[in-house]
């Protein structure tokens, strides 16, 4: 029985081609009202006074917090296997929903 729910439970999830290689973004703005999550992911290019949103996803409350709960979940597994993560800017959680992601460090 157990199997059949698992088989019924499966999605066939598609990824069309002009998606294949996503999008790059090294900030996020995460904003809310009492109905949705707004998380906007942009492309900051150095020294330009402008940025781009690549990808805006609107989700439910629930749905935000079971991304929380999936990303929790991955980082784990990924330290696990890769080790320790280390975070080059201070905790994003104190600053009104704007994550950047640090660009790694040129090499020349």
């Amino acid at each position: 029985m157990a199997n059949d729910n698992q088989n019924q439970n499966q999605i066939q999830i598609e990824v069309p081609a002009d998606e294949m290689q996503g999008r790059y973004a090294n900030l996020a703005v995460i904003t809310h009202g009492p109905n949705d999550f707004f998380l906007d992911m942009i492309l900051l290019a150095p020294n330009t006074p402008k940025a781009r949103v690549q990808s805006r996803i609107i989700m439910t409350p629930e749905n935000a917090k079971q991304l929380l709960v999936a990303l929790n979940e991955n980082i784990r597994k990924y330290e696990a296997t890769f080790g320790e993560i280390v975070q080059r800017t201070p905790n994003a959680g104190n600053n009104g929903g704007i994550v950047n992601f640090p660009l790694p460090k040129g090499q020349a």
